[in-house]
C-alpha cells in the first residue's frame, strides 16, 4: 500500500526508524519510488482528482477541525426531518468515562523513536514481526507502559436507563467478499424490523444478494475479486512489487470516492431520497469516519476479527512471539495502515468533504478505539477480553438464514443418501494459483482416508476436471447452513463466516489459511480442539491433509464440536448486534458536535489515545505539522 510520497518516507525516514528490510526489499522499495514518481500516493494525478471530484456529490463544507483530536463518535447539530412517528424503547447502559490520570513519567524513560525503531520487521511475505526481545532496552519500559495502561482501564458502573430510538435512515457500509456482507444483511433485515429504512452498500458483485434479501442496496467502488486477490498475493500490508502499488491505489480510491454518494444519493432505481442518519461500517471501508465527521451522524463499527487493541492476543495481521507485544501490535499495524492511506485521505478530506486534513502522527489516524465497536462472533469462540471497555461489545455471530429457501438438486440429493456423511471442501471467494494441483491433493487424501467428498468450486475453480469419482461430488452456488449439517467435517479457507457456520453445525474443522484473520481462527479452532492446527495453502499436501482427516473424525473432536454448536444455537447474535447499535447512539438524535480536547488536557484520554498523541508529539516537531 505505498505510492510515491509514502515510498520517500519509508526509503527515507521509515527506514531511518528502524523498520528493518532485508536487502532486496530496500531495492523493491527503490524501485518502487522510481516507477512512481510523478503519482500521488493511492490518488491519481492532480488532473485525475480534479475530474473525479467534480463528479461527487460535496457533502459538507466545515469549519470544523478535523479527527485529529476527536475522541467520541461524530453526531449531528440539526434534526432531521425524516425522523418519524413510532420509538423503539430499550434499556440504555450509560457509558463510563477512561480514569487515566497523567502518565508523563513512563515515556519520559521510553524514546518514542527507541519503540518504532527497535520493534517491527517486516517479513518477505509482507506480514509484521511485532518481537519485544529485539532491543532489551525497550522492553522494560513496554511492559510497565502495558501493566500501567491496563490497570487503568475499567469500566465505570452502568446505570440503566430507558431511551426511545427514532426511526432512522441507516446506511451500512461494507467492504469485502459475499462472507463479510452476509452478517451485514442479517443485521440490515433485524434493523428494518423496527421500522428503519436501511440501505446496504457494497460492491456491485452482491447486488442480486442483498436485494433478494429485500433490503435496499447501493453499490460501492473497489472489485471484490480483485481484492482477494491482492490479498492473497501480499498477505500482509506491504505490497510486494511495483506493480501492486497501482492495484491497491486504484481499488481503495474506488472505494473511497464511492462512500458519500452511498451515504446520500437518491436510490439509483427508484430516485427516492436518501440520506444517513446513522452509519454502520466494517473497517476496511476506509473512509466510514470522515464521511459520517462530515455528514454529522453517529457512526458503529461492526467487524468479524479483532481491531481493538487487547493484552489477551496479537492483532491477526501481525506475528508477535511474546503475548508481552500483543497489544503493541494493533497500534503498529494502526501506524502502518495510517502510513500506507493518509495521502488519499486527507485528500478526500480536502476536496471532496471540505474537512481539515488529519496529521501524519494524529490522534486519529486509522483506529477505531474511539468508535462504538461489536464484533460478530461468539463469546464461547473467543471471549471478550477484559481489557476491551464499555464501547466494545461481542455480540455472537450474525446468521443470514438461507437454507429453508434452498432446493437442492435431486441428484445431489440421491449422492449424499448413497453412503456416510461426506467431507466438504471449498475456499470459498480465495483465489488459487494451481486450482488443479489443490483439487489432486484433496483427491488424493480423500482416498488415502477411504472418505468420500464434497469439493465446492468457489472463485478459485477447484475441482474443474472432466471426470470425479463416485465418491466426489463437485458443487457450485449451496448455502452452508443447509450444506455443512449433511457434512462429517470441512475443509476451508478459515473466513470467519464459514467458520462460524462450520461450528454451528458442529463440525470439526480444518482451515487452510490464505491470509489475513484466517489464521487467527485457525489458531482458534485448533485451541480449542475442535480440529488440527491450520494448514497454510502454501503447505497444504497428501500428508497434511490426510492427517488432519483423521484428526476431525475421532470421536472426541466430534463430541467438542457438538458441544460448542449446541452453545452457539442458544445465541442470537443478530439481536445482540442491534441492541448494541441501538444503545449507543446519542441519547439525542442529533446531539450538538463534541468539542474538540485540547491538546494540554490529557487527563481523561484512554491509553491507546494518549500514546499516539505523545508519539505524534515526537515525530511532527521536526516538520511542524501534517
Amino acid at each position: 500500500m505505498m505510492g510515491s510520497n509514502e515510498i520517500e518516507h519509508l526509503s527515507e525516514d521509515v527506514l531511518d526508524r528502524g523498520f528493518e528490510f532485508d536487502s532486496q526489499q530496500k531495492k523493491d522499495l527503490k524501485q518502487m519510488e522510481i516507477e512512481s514518481q510523478g503519482e500521488k500516493f493511492y490518488g491519481a494525478s492532480s488532473e485525475e482528482d480534479e475530474d473525479v471530484n467534480k463528479s461527487l456529490p460535496q457533502v459538507a463544507s466545515s469549519s470544523r477541525r478535523g479527527l485529529e483530536h476527536c475522541i467520541t463518535a461524530p453526531v449531528g447539530t440539526e434534526r432531521n426531518p425524516l425522523i418519524v412517528d413510532d420509538d423503539i424503547f430499550l434499556s440504555r447502559s450509560t457509558t463510563g468515562k477512561w480514569e487515566f490520570p497523567r502518565q508523563d513519567t513512563i515515556l519520559d524513560r521510553l524514546s518514542e523513536k527507541q519503540l518504532i525503531t527497535n520493534l517491527v520487521k517486516i517479513q518477505n511475505d509482507g506480514t509484521v514481526e511485532v518481537d519485544i526481545e529485539m532491543s532489551a532496552s525497550v522492553a522494560p519500559e513496554l511492559l510497565e507502559l502495558q501493566s500501567f495502561a491496563k490497570s487503568t482501564m475499567r469500566e465505570s458502573l452502568s446505570s440503566e436507563s430507558k431511551k426511545s430510538v427514532p426511526r432512522l435512515q441507516i446506511v451500512i457500509l461494507v467492504v469485502g467478499t459475499r462472507g463479510d456482507v452476509q452478517p451485514f444483511l442479517a443485521i440490515a433485515k433485524r434493523l428494518q424490523e423496527y421500522g428503519h429504512h436501511v440501505r446496504l452498500a457494497t460492491h456491485d458483485n452482491f447486488k442480486t444478494f442483498v436485494k433478494s434479501a429485500n433490503v435496499d442496496f447501493y453499490p460501492l467502488g473497489g472489485d471484490p475479486r480483485i481484492l482477494a486477490g491482492y490479498m492473497a498475493r501480499n498477505k500482509g500490508l506491504i505490497p510486494s512489487g511495483p506493480a501492486e502499488i497501482s492495484v491497491q491505489r486504484k481499488q481503495l480510491k474506488a472505494i473511497i470516492d464511492s462512500l458519500p454518494p452511498a451515504c446520500t444519493a437518491p436510490d439509483m432505481e427508484t430516485g427516492v431520497p436518501f440520506r444517513a442518519q446513522a452509519i454502520i461500517a466494517n473497517p476496511p471501508a476506509y473512509g466510514h469516519v470522515h464521511v459520517a465527521e462530515a455528514l454529522a451522524v453517529p457512526l458503529h463499527i461492526f467487524f468479524t476479527m479483532p481491531w481493538t487493541p487487547t493484552y489477551e492476543f496479537p492483532h491477526p495481521l501481525a506475528r508477535v512471539p511474546q503475548s508481552a507485544g500483543y497489544w503493541l501490535s494493533y497500534i503498529i499495524v494502526d501506524l502502518l495502515i495510517w502510513w500506507g492511506m493518509r495521502r488519499i485521505i486527507n485528500n478526500f478530506r480536502k476536496t471532496t468533504l471540505k474537512l481539515a486534513p488529519i496529521a501524519y502522527f494524529s490522534m486519529y489516524r486509522g483506529s477505531i478505539s474511539h468508535l462504538p465497536t461489536s464484533y460478530m462472533w461468539s463469546p464461547h469462540v473467543v471471549p471478550k477480553p477484559s481489557d476491551w471497555g464499555p464501547l466494545v461489545d461481542v455480540v455472537g455471530y450474525c446468521f443470514l438464514s438461507l437454507a429453508s429457501k434452498y432446493q437442492p438438486r435431486e441428484d445431489f440429493v440421491q449422492w449424499i443418501k448413497k453412503g456416510p456423511p461426506p467431507l466438504y471442501f471449498g475456499f470459498g471467494s480465495m483465489p488459487l494459483e494451481d486450482p488443479k494441483g489443490t483439487t489432486d491433493v484433496i483427491l488424493e487424501a480423500l482416498k488415502d482416508t477411504e472418505q468420500r467428498g464434497i469439493i465446492d468450486r468457489g472463485w478459485g475453480n477447484l475441482g474443474n476436471l472432466a471426470e470425479l469419482s463416485d465418491n466426489v461430488f463437485l458443487l457450485e452456488e449451496c448455502p452452508h447452513d443447509w450444506l455443512f449439517p449433511q457434512c462429517s467435517a470441512v475443509v476451508h479457507h478459515g473466513g470467519a463466516g464459514t467458520t462460524a457456520t462450520g461450528l454451528k453445525a458442529g463440525c470439526p474443522t480444518t482451515i487452510v489459511p490464505f491470509f489475513g484473520d484466517q489464521f487467527f481462527w485457525g489458531d482458534r479452532i485448533y485451541e480449542k480442539e475442535l480440529g488440527p492446527a491450520p494448514i497454510p495453502i502454501s503447505q497444504l499436501n497428501v500428508e497434511n491433509l490426510s492427517n488432519a482427516i483423521r484428526f476431525m473424525l475421532q470421536p472426541e473432536v466430534k463430541s467438542r464440536a457438538m458441544e460448542i454448536a449446541k452453545l452457539i444455537e442458544n445465541e442470537d447474535g443478530v439481536a445482540a448486534a442491534v441492541d448494541a447499535f441501538h444503545r449507543h447512539l446519542p441519547d439525542e438524535l442529533p446531539l450538538p458536535t463534541p468539542t474538540p480536547t485540547p491538546v494540554e488536557e490529557e487527563d481523561h484520554l484512554n491509553p491507546l489515545q494518549w500514546f499516539f498523541l505523545r508519539l505524534g508529539r515526537f515525530c511532527c516537531a521536526p516538520c511542524g505539522g501534517v
